[in-house]
């Protein structure tokens, strides 16, 4: 089985920014010179996804508008010979074949998902959060996508957290599987109470699922919040068939976050072709000064 869609949940109201996101989806805030899901389209594209699926909601219209054609803004680029800048608009409006459903009510993550099972049909998918960005060498989706051509079973990407931190996260207990990186899920637990695991196996916004799981999805009942949590539909899956958590490398910014936010722009910033070098000696300067 090969992956050919991803599912991009971008549906959420983005609370922990407002007011900034009270006319703005957090997915458009802009890290450098681009929006947040930019960065996330572009993991897509690069490792070899054929369509990508946003599950909106109202008041998402920006992001769909981003990734499409813009004739008025076209021609007012070439009227003033802006030719390069043409260009980069014209990539962005060709990048992939974006389809969009929409959920009709915030019943969770494991529901948004489930809005997109006509579209997804009877295929594995990949589920990308738009918040989670992962910066390293080889794509985090392209890393999973090799691990799944072997496996050909659900795949949850995990990221070592502190101890102490772990009741924050959606933990998996597993144990190893030959290579180190990847572990047999043994268990999974969303968000538990300090004392109740020893893992520090945090699930990061990289999921590599299998159609069976709308199934589960269907079946949940909701749970915290009066969500449906995808990790319990997750939990009964495990019990079907075996599921890999697999420690990718590269580093994840949560840019849901306003602190994991603004280290995500300092990172790519860093890394940017034209601003990488005065923005590291700036840096240095603060430094100095604190």
């Amino acid at each position: 089985m090969k992956v050919r869609k991803a599912v991009i949940p971008v549906a959420g109201l983005g609370t922990r920014f407002l007011p900034a996101t009270k006319a703005i989806p957090k997915e458009m805030l802009t890290i450098v010179d681009r929006p947040t899901i930019q960065y996330i389209v572009e993991e897509v594209v690069a490792s070899g996804i054929d369509q990508i699926i946003f599950v909106t909601s109202e008041g998402k219209s920006a992001i769909e508008n981003h990734f499409d054609y813009d004739f008025h803004l076209d021609a007012v680029l070439k009227e003033k010979n802006k030719k390069s800048l043409g260009k980069e608009l014209d990539m962005i409006s060709n990048l992939i074949d974006i389809v969009s459903v929409r959920q009709k009510k915030p019943l969770g993550l494991g529901h948004a998902i489930w809005t997109a099972r006509h579209v997804v049909g009877n295929e594995p998918f990949m589920v990308l959060l738009g918040d989670d960005l992962v910066l390293g060498d080889t794509p985090c989706a392209r890393q999973m996508l090799d691990m799944f051509d072997t496996l050909q079973d659900p795949i949850v990407a995990v990221q070592r957290v502190p101890r102490d931190q772990t009741f924050q996260y959606g933990i998996v207990e597993g144990e190893e599987n030959e290579g180190g990186r990847t572990h047999k899920v043994k268990r999974l637990v969303e968000k538990p109470a300090p004392g109740t695991t020893d893992s520090d196996m945090a699930i990061i916004g990289r999921y590599i699922l299998t159609p069976d799981v709308f199934d589960f999805l269907g079946t949940t009942t909701p749970g915290h919040g009066g969500e449906i949590q995808l990790t319990d539909a997750l939990l009964a899956l495990k019990n079907s068939r075996y599921m890999y958590a697999y420690e990718f490398e590269g580093t994840r910014y949560d840019a849901g976050d306003k602190l994991g936010y603004l280290k995500a722009i300092l990172a790519y910033g860093l890394r940017h072709e034209k601003l990488g070098k005065d923005l590291a000696a700036h840096i240095k300067e603060l430094a100095g000064e604190i």
